[in-house]
């Protein structure tokens, strides 16, 4: 239906905790989903938080069905709609949860990407938009996905989670051949 424009890193709006959805099915709120995922693809990304486009709920889309090129190697994600997410990490074979770090970028924050750590393995829950439970195990791409959209609802952004800054910097320096174009 319309592309939104995507708030950037420096607007307060980014960093409040965004509320539960409490109505589901509702035009409304499909309306807003369609808007989100229009907005998602024009940008070429592999998902949004409605707070990234000035929404206060806990919203979340994405999925990367064919090559994305903004992380052209990256393995598919099923398209989904995410509302009022909890996040659990699960553990590795030694009983405690894995972290791993990779690369990230995000559409809140063109232009530059960093090395985040992230659970490598999770369990999502929360309900699609009609109201029907979601209920997932993941790792690795998908696992990354998850966690960075939800940081977006509450008020995380990644380079919050940065830990070494020498691996963080402009995406046109770090990665020449990936197109510039691709990360605004």
């Amino acid at each position: 239906m319309a592309v939104r424009e995507i708030l950037k890193m420096g607007d307060p709006r980014l960093l409040r905790v965004a509320q539960p959805v409490t109505e589901f099915d509702s035009d409304a709120l499909h309306l807003l989903i369609t808007d989100m995922l229009d907005t998602m693809l024009a940008a070429n990304g592999a998902g949004l938080a409605a707070p990234q486009i000035g929404v206060d709920l806990q919203l979340v889309i994405f999925g990367t069905n064919q090559p994305n090129p903004r992380y052209p190697d990256a393995p598919p994600v099923p398209y989904t709609v995410l509302l009022n997410p909890v996040i659990t990490p699960l553990p590795g074979n030694d009983g405690v949860p894995l972290q791993e770090e990779d690369w990230e970028g995000c559409l809140s924050v063109p232009g530059l990407r960093g090395v985040v750590p992230r659970f490598a393995r999770i369990r999502y829950t929360g309900f699609d938009q009609y109201g029907d439970p979601i209920d997932r195990t993941v790792e690795g791409f998908h696992a990354r996905v998850v966690q960075h959209e939800c940081d977006h609802l509450i008020g995380i952004l990644y380079p919050m989670r940065v830990r070494d800054f020498s691996r963080f910097g402009y995406t046109d320096v770090l990665f020449p051949d990936l197109d510039p174009a691709q990360d605004d």
